[in-house]
């Protein structure tokens, strides 16, 4: 049985997807924060999730 499976190709798919569903909570959980907490946190937020998905979408899976 050949057990040579390359998962290199499926770690940073995966990692990206991980990052992107805790960006995707912490968006989430703005809701439960001061006004200026969430004025600050959201741009960041939206910014970084922005690039998570690009990043996604240039990756060969």
């Amino acid at each position: 049985m050949d057990m040579s499976f390359d998962f290199q190709p499926v770690y940073p798919h995966h990692d990206l997807l991980v990052e992107i569903g805790q960006v995707e909570m912490a968006i989430d959980g703005l809701s439960e924060r001061d006004d200026s907490e969430r004025v600050e946190l959201q741009p960041t937020l939206e910014s970084r999730m922005q690039s998570l998905l690009e990043a996604l979408d240039h990756l060969d899976v």
